[in-house]
Parts: structure tokens; sequence; C-alpha cells
């Protein structure tokens, strides 16, 4: 059997670095090499501590934890009475496997650990995030990601330490890739070079020509108020995402809720009640009409987008009349925010339609939008009429 270069990279450098870096396109492998190797050091030693981390628990749940669970699973070594689901944490052959997220400051300060793997360290992890996790960790430190970002700290206060050693993989390194995956990855070749650039070389993302948003911050949290919501629901291999709005004199916050492939109207439903949705206004897309119909039944207040022409490119100037914030922890929308981009003329010159990829993160937003402008007043979320003792 073929063993993923990531794997025995691992299995190699553990004994002479203390920080293992893993760079690579998608699906090169990177994530599941990594908890397969933890799983190895679990059936050899006992007693350890080991911190399996990324910035928002949602997609810690979708990618790091969803694997290290179903390797347990496909090897038989899953044992319920192990896992503890409410603190997140696995008994693994007398060893603490303990999952949490970086928007959680007591966990990131907490008690110390022997090994550390934080995953998709670029560009969704902070320097004092890393500063204090790592004060925390006796021993060894693996990270992952892929190199969107042409700028970060990591390359200049990890990479270039002297205990840090990387590998650099693509898809091409990954033996159990199947043909469909890897011609959706090998169209960016044409569509988007410099998406291919990064998630299919596994080469350090550059300036974009034509990035629609440059405008946009970032903050930890969103302002109390009243919340808006916009849904673009996923298609076979695209992700439903869903995003939370809240909006106040020209200025607009927006939260990442969800972002995930092959969710249905029920799961839909269960991730809008978790996230106190409530009575909230939502605007969804409009060429699902069952799937908002289905929403409707589980008693939410929605209704389908206003399309046509020029729906998109109108959206996209409202967006940038606005002073607009992303949280922090919205991972795929900041992501979204360096890659989405106009379409380039041959000579090289953005023109005034946008691409239609990366985009799925803003359609949903754009939706949203739409919800704020089609309710009466926006100083609604000023002050609330239960605050203000009035009856609903």
């Amino acid at each position: 059997m073929t063993v993923n270069p990531n794997l025995t990279f691992l299995r190699e450098q553990i004994k002479h670095k203390r920080i293992i870096s893993l760079c690579g396109s998608s699906r090169s492998g990177k994530t599941y090499s990594a908890l397969m190797f933890l799983i190895e050091l679990c059936c050899q030693y006992s007693g350890m501590t080991i911190s399996i981390c990324r910035a928002t628990l949602p997609a810690l749940k979708s990618t790091a934890m969803k694997d290290f669970f179903d390797i347990l699973q496909e090897n038989s070594m899953y044992n319920e009475n192990e896992h503890n689901k409410t603190d997140h944490t696995y008994n693994l052959y007398g060893n603490t496997i303990e999952f949490f997220s970086l928007d959680q400051p007591a966990k990131i300060r907490g008690r110390k650990r022997d090994i550390l793997y934080i995953n998709e360290v670029i560009p969704e992890v902070k320097l004092e995030h890393w500063r204090q996790l790592l004060l925390r960790t006796t021993g060894k430190v693996i990270c992952d990601y892929n190199p969107s970002e042409p700028e970060s700290w990591y390359y200049e206060q990890v990479l270039s330490r002297e205990d840090c050693i990387e590998l650099v993989t693509t898809y091409k390194d990954n033996p159990h890739l199947n043909a469909d995956t890897i011609a959706e990855i090998e169209r960016y070749k044409v569509t988007d070079p410099d998406y291919f650039r990064v998630f299919g070389q596994g080469l350090r993302g550059v300036s974009r020509v034509g990035q629609i948003f440059t405008h946009i911050q970032y903050c930890d949290v969103m302002p109390q108020g009243r919340y808006f919501y916009g849904i673009d629901f996923g298609k076979t291999n695209d992700p439903t995402a869903i995003v939370r709005l809240h909006y106040n004199s020209g200025t607009l916050w927006v939260d990442e809720i969800e972002y995930q492939t092959g969710l249905t109207a029920s799961d839909i439903a269960r991730v809008l009640k978790q996230n106190g949705v409530g009575a909230s206004p939502i605007v969804a897309d409009g060429s699902e009409s069952l799937m908002i119909k289905e929403l409707e039944q589980h008693g939410f207040k929605i209704k389908a987008a206003v399309k046509g022409a020029g729906s998109i490119t109108s959206g996209i100037s409202r967006l940038k009349s606005m002073n607009v914030f992303v949280t922090n922890r919205s991972a795929n929308l900041k992501r979204e925010v360096q890659w989405y981009a106009w379409k380039i003329d041959a000579n090289g010159k953005p023109t005034n339609e946008p691409k239609d990829i990366h985009n799925h993160g803003f359609d949903a937003l754009r939706y949203g939008i739409q919800a704020i402008d089609e309710t009466p007043s926006k100083f609604q979320s000023f002050v609330s009429r239960t605050q203000l003792n009035l009856p609903r």
C-alpha cells in the first residue's frame, strides 16, 4: 500500500524537530496524515495529552474532528464509552485527545499538553494565539495549511526557526484521490491560475489582479441587535453558505455560521435553530424553491432572493458602499474575500463581470442585504420592542 509522503515525513522528522509544518495544495492528504500519525503514537505510548485545534468549532467538526473519528471507525478502534461528546475529548489507549477552537480564550490559555496539532494555521490563527499555545505545549507541534496568504507572521516567525522543518506536497502526492476530484482541481489551471497556484501546486499566494473587495475589515465579535440572514444553497459539490448580518448607520457586520456541502433542508433548519434565528428575516437563493418551502414549514421567515440582469453587480456595488466588518472566525468568507475577483480581459485588465467561483459566502451575503433593504426601518436594530416593554 502506498503511504502518503506527509505521513512518512512525520514519522521521520518527529525525532529531530520540535515543529513540523505540512504545507500543500488542497487534497494533498495533510490533515489525514497528521491524524493517522497521532493515532499511531497513541498505539505506542500512553499518558499523553494531545490537542487538536482550529479557528472555529464548526470548521473543526467538519474537518479534523470528522476525519479523526472516521479513521477510528474504519479501523474498528472507536469505542463510544471513551468519547466525551460534551467536552469534545476522546480517550485512546490511555491518551487524552482534546478538540477545541481558538475562539475560546480559556482553552488557548488552559492546561498544558504534550503534543499540539493546529489545522489550517494559515490564514486562521493569530500570532498571539500561536504564542500562547506554544507556551503550553511541552512536546511536539504539527501545523498544516494551504499557502493562500502572500504574507503571514507564520512564514517569518515559525518557518525561520531552527527547530522547524516543512514539507510541501500537492494533490498528486495523494494516492487515494479519484479521477473526478483530480479533474475538479485541475480545471482551475484554466479558470483561475492564481487559485491553482495555491490550491493545486501548493505555492505561496500572490497579490490578486481584479480582487473585488479590498475594503473589508475584520472584528472579533458581532454587535448585539437585530440580525438578518442570507443563505446560498449548495449544489452537489458546492457548499451551502449561511451568514448572519447586522446593519447600523452605513456599517455592516457579517458572521459565517455555516459553510458545508451535502446539507439537506432539515440540516439547514437544525443549524438555524441552533443559532437562534427564530423569526429573523432570511433571504435565500430563489433557484431552490423546494428548499425554501421546506424551511418555511419549519417555521422560518424566509423568502426567495430577487434575481435578474445586473443583480450580482448591483449587490457588489451595495456592499462596496458600506463599511464592512467580517468576524475573524468566518474562515471561509475570509478566504473568499481574497479570491473573489473580476474576470480579466485579453489585455490583463479587470472587467466589470465577476468570476463565478469563490462566491458562495458572498452570494449569501448579497441575499442577506436584500433582507435588510426590505425591512421598513434599519433603526430597528437600535433597541428591541422587549427592551421598550412594548407588546410583540
